[in-house]
């Protein structure tokens, strides 16, 4: 029987990592996440694999977010030379988010070297170089929806829409091992329902072995309709008490959905503000990755953008002003009020948000709408936990403009969605659950159990079991 290593994402959300092995041989890599969140779990990052890099014959990547790619470039400073295989969409998002992420490491690297010269300590090396994701990139091989590959002998993948953003896949994998067939399928993230663009996931039937993903198994999302309306309502308040909002955005599939909800509430006459600042170059390029791929959005958002005449989500929008250069930036913090400034990181983690935060964070007038998951350890997540005042770019700062969280923007599946995905399968396979902290792992599990009769497992990192 073949045999499943669970190396990441396991009883946690990022990092995810998979190992599978075939009796006769075949070695294939699912997913080679970062791991993202307290100091620890980073600090994971620069370990050894617990593999040798050198001898798998595939990898293959559901889709490009950085928990699920992001070590790409390290594995192949380590020596794996083979194939990776991913969608389309997400090779070319892989380009923008890898290439950004080897930067972001080679200057961390660069200022921290500045300091230990000081202290007389020796430097160190970024976690990899541009060079290094190069490399990786190098060796994408770019795959349809729908169509059954063999990434290595006796191994047979296809990729299914996941629609949680451009590109994104549940991977199903045939394992053909001495005349015995096993069927594992992985969920990858699975998108929430109420995501505009994107499709919905595709539902599957056939499996012997799922790994399906658990970030808000502890819970449903709120009507779609519902948030829409809270985001207006804090946009209004914002605009009348004279204050900025700021976004803290995913430049890939959050941003997207929020300039297609800001650009309806535009059309709708129900956007106050006069100016929207997208304060990402990434942002900026993940857009006309988005347009160009733009057969893949879901019929009806893509029909109402066609009505309006207009093909890119960015036009929806006319008052949106793309600020790519660090010059035009910094002209932004010279507003006062009545701007809403979308940024990057997601989970404030680094990136021009936290510039915006040193001139907005401490103004009560101000609002910071946080539209997705907060990993804990982040900057992100201890505002949203009520933070009094935080540390940024090394100076202490209030926290005192309103904080809101918009759980319906999320662009995972919710408790509820997990449910009506999971419960295609014939057969009940072996059910594990990743992707997930502990105690949202254990609420699901217990859903599972009283609602479907479905046992699931939660492994931990390091186990290993046969299909």
């Amino acid at each position: 029987m073949a045999l499943l290593s669970f190396l990441g994402a396991t009883q946690e959300v990022t990092g995810s990592c998979y190992l599978i092995e075939t009796r006769d041989g075949s070695r294939v890599l699912l997913e080679c996440g970062m791991h993202q969140g307290h100091r620890e779990e980073e600090e994971d990052n620069a370990r050894p694999f617990p593999f040798d890099p050198g001898s798998l014959d595939a990898v293959v990547i559901s889709h490009a977010h950085i928990d699920h790619s992001g070590l790409l470039p390290r594995l192949a400073a380590a020596g794996y030379r083979g194939p990776i295989f991913a969608t389309e969409a997400t090779c070319e998002l892989m380009e923008l988010m890898l290439l950004d992420s080897a930067h972001i490491q080679e200057n961390d690297a660069e200022w921290e070297n500045k300091w230990r010269a000081r202290l007389g300590k020796p430097p160190v090396e970024p976690l990899y170089t541009t060079a290094d994701a190069e490399k990786a990139l190098s060796l994408c091989r770019p795959q349809p929806y729908g169509s059954a590959l063999e990434v290595a002998p006796g191994v047979i993948v296809t990729f299914h829409e996941a629609g949680h953003i451009l590109g994104s896949s549940i991977v199903e994998m045939e394992l053909h091992d001495h005349h015995l067939t096993r069927r594992l399928v992985f969920s990858g993230d699975l998108g929430n329902t109420c995501t505009p663009l994107m499709r919905d996931p595709t539902p599957l039937s056939r499996a012997d072995v799922v790994l399906m993903e658990s970030t808000y198994g502890d819970r449903d999302h709120r009507c779609g309709e519902d948030t829409l309306n809270e985001l207006v309502e804090i946009l209004q308040t914002a605009h009348r008490g004279g204050g900025n909002v700021l976004i803290p955005a995913f430049a890939v599939g959050r941003t997207q959905d929020l300039l297609f909800y800001l650009g309806r509430f535009y059309q709708e006459g129900r956007l106050p503000q006069q100016a929207v600042f997208l304060d990402s170059p990434m942002a900026i390029k993940a857009n006309a990755i988005y347009t160009r791929f733009s057969e893949h959005f879901d019929p009806v958002d893509r029909a109402q953008l066609q009505a309006r005449g207009v093909k890119r989500v960015e036009d929806w929008l006319p008052i949106l002003r793309c600020t790519p250069t660090p010059e035009e930036s910094m002209a932004i913090n010279r507003i006062r009020s009545g701007a809403i400034i979308i940024a990057g990181s997601g989970m404030c983690t680094g990136g021009r948000i936290v510039h915006h935060f040193k001139h907005n964070l401490w103004r009560a007038e101000c609002h910071l709408v946080f539209p997705g998951f907060q990993a804990r350890g982040t900057l992100g997540r201890r505002i949203v936990d009520g933070a009094d005042s935080v540390k940024v770019l090394h100076q202490r700062i209030a926290v005192r403009a309103r904080v809101h969280t918009l759980g319906g923007f999320s662009a995972h599946a919710g408790q509820s969605q997990l449910l009506d995905w999971v419960r295609h399968f014939d057969h009940r396979p072996e059910l594990y659950l990743v992707h997930g902290e502990l105690e949202k792992m254990q609420v699901l599990q217990q859903v599972l159990h009283d609602r479907l009769n479905w046992t699931a497992n939660i492994p931990e990192r390091g186990e290993q079991i046969a299909i």
